[in-house]
């Protein structure tokens, strides 16, 4: 069997090998979506074919929406070339079920595919008349939140962004610069309304996107490329609107094991390809069956009824509060506890510490009893059920590939929204106290325990990266296992770094409680599963 529009007409071959297939006539939706689009989205990767691309499918599937989507890759041109086209748009989502089951989806929603290359005048006009039809309602991105960075680490403009600053909108190079220049041609074409929806999983996304095209927009006017309406069109939530989403779903690179199951069913040509920039990109995309998009409705040109396959509509307050919820409780914590005391017992994948019941305990005594209180409830998702689902079955699911030293990533980073929030709520709260905390400070100890580089087992490893290396881990350079030193005098500087904790830990009588657990967390040998079992079970 061949994914593509030939191969798919050998429907009963496909549906004897278990594939679901789309259910609506394609060639009436392909028609109708190039020539009135509703939506256009940025960015070909996994989370795209696995999450947007599938609820545009059941919708289509039921006859709720009448349109498919247009998606443009303008980071690694490739995708389309060597992934989307040869397959005439078609792509298999593989549903990994917690219970051990998977479910075959052939995707026939995404109808067109397009490069944003400025360069490329065939295709960078075809992205100009898309984004100038009156239809269009909104525009998205899953571009990862980098995408939309104007800057370097020293803040400073990156050097194709100050070209396209100077240059102005005709021929621009960089990612955000491509996207402003297709928003002005919209402007120009009677400024008309759209929804500039970013769904990529960072705080606050719809900010950063506003925040990119406006500078673009500040310095094509100053440089006298642009009319100076212009801005004005930015910055009108009447005209262009720039909602706060929460998306939350795991997609991971494919899997060798559901390559190896597709195959097996008789489907051709389903090895992955790396590019030359390096991205990991198959006919197949594997994910959880969880899924979660929580968006700001604020579309001033219209929206579809995309609620009407579980996406949920609200307004920005709530939008924040799901975001909170998920993490500084509800999840984020959860995973980077696993993902710390996983590199230490020697774990390769999340999924197998939930069979390890302290450590099962300790997550659910970190959300449900340490997390729970303070989180302010959405409304639209309950935290109880959403904690449920994230231990039950998230988790657990054997199928997904995440491993502890992937989340450990960028932990000093994390330590302080994942935790600190919760400390600082406790602080704040007449009926709490932050000397009930446990759970959290022993997490804080493991981390500190992680930087020495050394498992449970007295064996070296790897440190997952982190930008704050050099400057923590000189703390702990000269404690070694088993051995009594001062832990108090050389922690203590760390744990006053509200930059790392989001709180200075003496403040709020909890940098004791990290030190008395940390000086049991090294004293040997083992003493790692020794202390949780102590203080967990």
């Amino acid at each position: 069997m061949r994914l593509n529009k030939e191969g798919l007409k050998e429907r009963a071959q496909w549906e004897a090998a278990g594939f679901q297939l789309p259910a609506f006539d394609r060639e009436e939706v392909v028609a109708a979506t190039k020539e009135n689009p509703i939506w256009l989205h940025f960015g070909a990767g996994n989370i795209f074919r696995a999450f947007q691309a599938n609820i545009v499918q059941k919708l289509l599937d039921s006859g709720k929406l009448d349109r498919g989507l247009i998606v443009a890759e303008g980071y690694d041109y490739e995708i389309i070339e060597k992934m989307n086209r040869p397959h005439d748009e078609y792509s298999v989502l593989v549903t990994l079920k917690a219970d051990g089951t998977t479910e075959k989806t052939v995707i026939g929603s995404i109808v067109e595919s397009c490069i944003l290359d400025a360069e490329n005048k065939k295709e960078y006009q075809r992205l100009s008349d898309i984004i100038c039809k009156d239809s269009l309602q909104m525009v998205s991105f899953t571009i990862t939140e980098k995408g939309y960075s104007l800057v370097n680490g020293k803040g400073e403009f990156l050097s194709d962004v100050k070209a396209d600053f100077l240059a102005g909108p005709e021929q621009p190079s960089s990612y955000i610069g491509k996207v402003a220049s297709l928003l002005y041609a919209r402007y120009k074409d009677g400024e008309k309304p759209i929804a500039m929806v970013s769904m990529d999983n960072c705080s606050h996304n719809g900010d950063k996107l506003f925040a990119s095209i406006h500078t673009f927009a500040e310095q094509w006017i100053k440089n006298q490329k642009v009319e100076p309406g212009f801005l004005s069109y930015v910055e009108s939530k009447e005209k262009v609107s720039f909602p706060w989403t929460m998306i939350d779903k795991i997609t991971p690179r494919p899997d060798a094991s559901i390559e190896e199951l597709l195959k097996n069913a008789q489907l051709e040509e389903v090895e992955p390809i790396v590019t030359s920039k390096n991205t990991y990109v198959a006919p197949f995309v594997n994910a959880e069956e969880c899924e979660y998009l929580v968006i700001e409705d604020a579309f001033p040109n219209g929206r579809p009824s995309l609620e009407q396959a579980g996406v949920m509509f609200t307004d920005r307050e709530t939008v924040d509060k799901v975001e909170k919820m998920k993490v500084c409780t509800c999840l984020n914590p959860l995973h980077t506890a696993l993902a710390i005391f996983g590199c230490l017992l020697g774990y390769q994948k999340i999924s197998e510490e939930m069979k390890n019941d302290t450590l099962r305990k300790l997550v659910e005594r970190i959300g449900y009893v340490e997390g729970l209180p303070v989180v302010v409830d959405p409304g639209v998702i309950k935290p109880r059920e959403f904690i449920d689902t994230v231990l039950q079955i998230r988790i657990p699911n054997p199928f997904m590939p995440d491993t502890p030293q992937r989340i450990a990533t960028d932990t000093s980073q994390k330590l302080a929204i994942r935790f600190g929030e919760t400390i600082k709520a406790y602080q704040a709260s007449e009926k709490l106290d932050t000397a009930d905390l446990k759970m959290i400070p022993l997490v804080f100890a493991g981390w500190l325990r992680y930087l020495m580089a050394v498992d449970d087992c007295g064996n070296a490893f790897s440190l997952s990266p982190d930008p704050m290396l050099d400057s923590v881990c000189p703390y702990i350079a000269d404690i070694k296992l088993g051995t009594d030193c001062d832990v108090s005098s050389k922690l203590g500087p760390l744990l006053e770094k509200e930059a790392i904790f989001g709180i200075n830990l003496y403040q709020v009588g909890l940098a004791e409680k990290v030190c008395e657990y940390f000086t049991e967390l090294i004293a040997g040998t083992g003493a790692v599963q020794r202390t949780l079992e102590k203080y967990v079970d």
